[in-house]
């Protein structure tokens, strides 16, 4: 008897490991205990179609499947040189589940050098979950939002200042109307390590309409986190160095792999937060940077025109500290001039 039990529980043990499926992510297939590359295709339409490159690796065990989205904009250079970095840390072998990491989420705006919109127009960070049918930035969201999104269990946005942008590290906790969804992105952003974090309310809450690729997520049932570290169109070492190590403590705390936690313990919980837009087209100089706190009203930059006659001064509209600034001179009216939040000493109420 003794010996037949034993006989199950290794034939039980034996039909775990492998309950662990392929998983297979556009062009990309990878079988449990494999690591494979390749491309998402996203078709030709009204205009050109790309290449999305991403890697699956794909743990000998079932567990928790971690989608990694690089380079949403196409400025944003920190996290595409952090996910190579990523990937050769990760063992197949050695995992529980899998993690999909997304290379380069936006190819066109990255080789074409462009900061927020691709060439129609559109802001792959507002356009989720995307069209099959619509312009190029709508089907690449949508191809993410079909190939990633639904194949993941968790999701980390990684960004980080636009190519305009300087910009102090910081994440966001996006409250949604799931507690149980919430506490698990809370967890995940504390496991990140970057200490400050920035509580938001106001993603939208219709999933037809999701806009942002953590809140499609989010909304889908799926905890998600957005990572901001570098900016100004750098890589030096510290910022790529964030993302690669914020990942992998995630995976860590999602059991995947084991590897080095960098959790914060005393994070700053920053609310409120607010864009500052600039009310005119023109010259912009700053005359404060990222990290630097300001008092309600403080003067933050001045809008010139081309001939340096004042269009208009920017100013805080609260106390707190300038999480990023546009760091460049030209501003088009509407667009981000900075970010202000205010630092709470104690996590804010979902």
């Amino acid at each position: 008897m003794r010996l037949f039990a034993l006989f199950l529980l290794l034939a039980s043990a034996g039909r775990t490991v492998l309950a662990q499926a392929p998983l297979t992510v556009g062009g990309v297939t990878a079988r449990p205990g494999e690591a494979a590359s390749g491309f998402i295709e996203v078709p030709d339409g009204a205009d050109k179609g790309t290449r999305i490159p991403v890697s699956v690796i794909n743990g000998v065990r079932a567990g928790n499947v971690l989608a990694l989205v690089a380079g949403t904009h196409g400025y944003e250079y920190t996290s595409i040189v952090a996910s190579p970095r990523i990937l050769q840390s990760l063992d197949p072998k050695r995992m529980s589940g899998a993690v999909i990491l997304v290379h380069m989420a936006n190819p066109p705006a990255f080789y074409e050098r462009r900061t927020y919109y691709n060439a129609d127009g559109k802001n792959l960070n507002r356009v989720y979950p995307g069209k099959p049918q619509g312009s190029q930035t709508e089907r690449i969201a949508h191809a993410i939002t079909r190939e990633v999104i639904e194949k993941a269990t968790h999701l980390i946005d990684m960004h980080c200042g636009d190519g305009n942008e300087s910009l102090r590290p910081y994440s966001y906790w996006s409250v949604s109307p799931s507690a149980a969804i919430d506490e698990q992105a809370r967890e995940m952003n504390l496991a990140f390590g970057l200490d400050h974090i920035v509580v938001d309310r106001e993603r939208p809450r219709d999933p037809a309409q999701s806009s942002y690729t953590a809140n499609t997520a989010t909304l889908r049932g799926k905890p998600a986190i957005t990572v901001e570290s570098g900016g100004m169109g750098l890589t030096d070492e510290d910022s790529v160095k964030a993302q690669v190590d914020g990942a992998l403590s995630v995976i860590a705390h999602l059991k995947i792999q084991d590897g080095p936690s960098v959790r914060v313990e005393n994070p700053v919980w920053i609310e409120p937060a607010e864009v500052l837009r600039a009310p005119a087209t023109g010259v912009w100089r700053p005359v404060l940077d990222k990290r630097e706190s300001v008092t309600k009203g403080a003067l933050i930059g001045r809008i010139h025109d081309p001939f340096g006659k004042l269009l208009a001064e920017i100013r805080a509209p609260f106390a707190g500290e300038l999480l990023y600034v546009v760091g460049t001179p030209p501003v088009t009216q509407g667009e981000p001039l900075g970010f202000v939040g205010k630092l709470q000493e104690t996590q804010p109420k979902r």
